[in-house]
């Protein structure tokens, strides 16, 4: 989590926008547990994960649409025999990501 906001004071101080991903939801043999966060810039940047791989690049995907958008979204992901070569949780889990764009700060804090 440390680098997470590490990363997200250095590009705030660049002046990015960014989105913020977190599982919300983990059931089985997720790969991470509630609370796991990664953040993306609008450059499709990323610190952190929220599944160790699996879909890290489908959430930067989603992230960049809630950029453009504003609108936050949940993520489901998990794996069935139908999805073997779909995004998902090859460990057999299910996960939740809510992704949220990060408020842009002004000089004032708000």
């Amino acid at each position: 989590m440390r680098d997470v906001l590490d990363t997200i004071k250095q590009w705030r101080r660049a002046g990015k926008r960014m989105a913020l991903a977190t599982v919300v939801q983990a059931e089985g043999s997720a790969p991470r547990r509630e609370g796991a966060r990664m953040v993306i810039s609008e450059d499709g940047d990323m610190a952190g994960s929220v599944s160790g791989g699996c879909v890290e690049a489908d959430v930067i995907y989603q992230a960049q649409e809630v950029l453009k958008t504003g609108r936050p979204r949940l993520l489901r992901y998990a794996i069935t025999d139908d999805m073997v070569w779909e995004v998902g949780l090859a460990c057999g889990g299910t996960i939740e990501v809510w992704v949220e764009p990060l408020p842009e700060i002004t000089e004032e804090g708000t």
